[in-house]
């Protein structure tokens, strides 16, 4: 769950670049990195806001169009994770806040800098894994890759990463 740890904005010397290193130095053969992509991490409300709706209006939308309204596993996702979610990355400031995701992009980044590199996933699984998802899920879902990352989104919005990583 790293996106709930604090970044630069609240702790001078993040937690997630300490999170990082604390990876680096256990050394293991390899590191995979899940991830929330949305950067609703920011300070300013109003880009906050903005990403946070682009993140959770195509989440709703996908339970609106793959669950029933009454299915209890969606009112729960709905109403005691996601919505909680969204109300704590709009409404609350400071530590207060603690849903704070960066985007994929972000993470490469900050994890490069923690001495990783990026680890190519193995062609196969990924050739397997997209006709899986094609085969069987709606056409609205998507399965691609970014560079080193596998991207999974919903109507064109990515909404998660994956990667993996080796210390350098």
């Amino acid at each position: 769950r790293s996106h709930n740890l604090f970044d630069e904005s609240i702790e001078e010397n993040s937690p997630r670049d300490a999170f990082l290193s604390l990876v680096r130095k256990i050394n293991p053969d390899i590191f995979m990195h899940g991830v929330v992509n949305t950067a609703s991490s920011v300070p300013f409300f109003l880009n906050r806001f903005k990403e946070a709706m682009f993140h959770y209006t195509a989440l709703f939308d996908l339970f609106e169009a793959t669950m029933s309204r009454e299915d209890q596993e969606r009112m729960l996702l709905e109403s005691k994770l996601y919505g909680n979610q969204a109300l704590n990355v709009i409404a609350c400031e400071g530590v207060e806040r603690v849903e704070r995701p960066e985007s994929y992009k972000q993470w490469q980044v900050r994890t490069q800098r923690a001495g990783f590199v990026q680890v190519p996933m193995d062609r196969e699984l990924l050739k397997r894994a997209r006709a899986m998802v094609r085969r069987n899920f709606r056409e609205e879902f998507s399965y691609d890759e970014d560079g080193h990352w596998v991207v999974q989104g919903w109507k064109g919005r990515i909404m998660y990463a994956i990667s993996c990583w080796k210390p350098s």
